[in-house]
């Protein structure tokens, strides 16, 4: 069995114009849940982030929240969680966050859950850690975004050596069993190259 015990949630404080991203939400808080895997997420109650803890709570999953104190009010904090982190700044939350985390999984969202996802894709290509990171790909949404690094590769700016490690999921489902066999794999001789499974 693998060590996937806690699973990092990047995700909008929105809930974006295409159904399809709330209903992934949800989908994946009981996938959660139903694994008995415990959700870490930027503890917001609005858009993506709402929707993903509420539906892992439904599920009987835990969840912890971690959220900054100036974003308590502004992205109404979800005190419904077992677990609720108010922490000083972002730096303090995404530290936080990746401390609680066996692995990190990105829905559809803003300019802060890029960031965030890009953040855990650059430590691991400078070998700060191996957990795995997964971006699911909702819709199509982060296509442009995995479009992007194929033409930093092919540009010369993902050097040998350097390759980015991650998974695409198209279907919720799938996403648990990618987390577990790249963890299961995470032992092993690492493979070279970017790393994009999925039906892309």
């Amino acid at each position: 069995m693998s060590a996937i015990r806690n699973v990092c949630v990047y995700c909008g404080s929105g809930h974006g114009d295409d159904p399809r991203f709330g209903e992934a939400a949800d989908a994946l808080g009981h996938v959660l849940a139903a694994e008995k895997i415990g959700l870490v997420y930027g503890g917001g109650g609005e858009g993506l982030m709402g929707r993903v803890a509420r539906a892992t709570l439904a599920g009987g999953g835990f969840v912890t929240g971690i959220i900054p104190n100036f974003l308590v009010r502004k992205e109404h904090a979800l005190t419904d969680a077992q677990e609720v982190l108010v922490v000083e700044n972002m730096h303090e939350r995404k530290q936080a966050m990746f401390d609680r985390a066996d692995a990190f999984v990105a829905l559809p969202g803003g300019i802060g859950t890029l960031e965030e996802l890009v953040e855990q894709m650059t430590w691991a290509q400078l070998d700060r850690h191996r957990k795995p990171i997964l971006i699911a790909d909702v819709a199509g949404f982060w296509r442009p975004l995995l479009a992007l690094f194929a033409h930093m590769n092919n540009a010369g700016f993902i050097r040998r050596g350097f390759e980015l490690r991650y998974l695409v999921a198209e279907k919720i489902e799938d996403v648990v069993p990618m987390l577990r066999a790249a963890e299961q794999k995470r032992l092993g001789p690492e493979r070279e190259g970017v790393t994009a499974v999925g039906n892309m």
